[in-house]
């Protein structure tokens, strides 16, 4: 198998990453809405926040996952982010989210000061909610209702992950 390169995103992943997220599979499992316009893309990455990341995996060259990490804005929350993160159906189960999920855990951990990762997930999401237990994230609570999804409202798990060793 090849490797997986992780990287900040760059212009040229734009449309890449406007196919990704087009998917079926991607919309469905996360906040994303069928055909997204490529200027949404562009907003994000010309909008980044502060100490924010917009990494993608590349496999031969080629954008298959990206993820989008979000560092509060608040003084109280500066040491809180939260993600998004959405990987090509065609490369799932490659391993792609967990070579993301480690470039993220390393920035929050070793370079910006994060203590405290945020994320929901659908509960019908276990492979997602799987990859993220790896990398010690805990379900803190359930949001019924959540979100709208084929018509039909689904629940969300609340998860965190607290940095190893920081004092709570």
């Amino acid at each position: 198998m090849s490797e997986i390169v992780v990287r900040h995103a760059e212009i040229g992943d734009l449309e890449s990453l406007q196919q990704i997220y087009a998917q079926p599979a991607l919309y469905r499992d996360t906040l994303h809405i069928p055909h997204p316009p490529l200027k949404l893309f562009i907003d994000r990455m010309a909008d980044l926040k502060p100490g924010s990341r917009n990494l993608v995996a590349c496999i031969d060259g080629k954008v298959v996952g990206q993820l989008m990490l979000m560092v509060e804005q608040s003084a109280r929350r500066s040491h809180v982010a939260t993600f998004g993160m959405g990987v090509d159906s065609n490369y799932q189960g490659r391993g792609v989210a967990s070579a993301l999920m480690a470039a993220m855990t390393d920035l929050c951990d070793n370079w910006l000061r994060i203590d405290r990762i945020e994320l929901t997930v659908f509960v019908d999401n276990a492979p997602a909610t799987s990859v993220y237990r790896k990398f010690g994230f805990e379900i803190e609570g359930t949001g019924k209702n959540f979100a709208l999804r084929d018509g039909q409202y689904v629940d969300a798990y609340y998860m965190a992950r607290i940095k190893p060793g920081s004092t709570s």
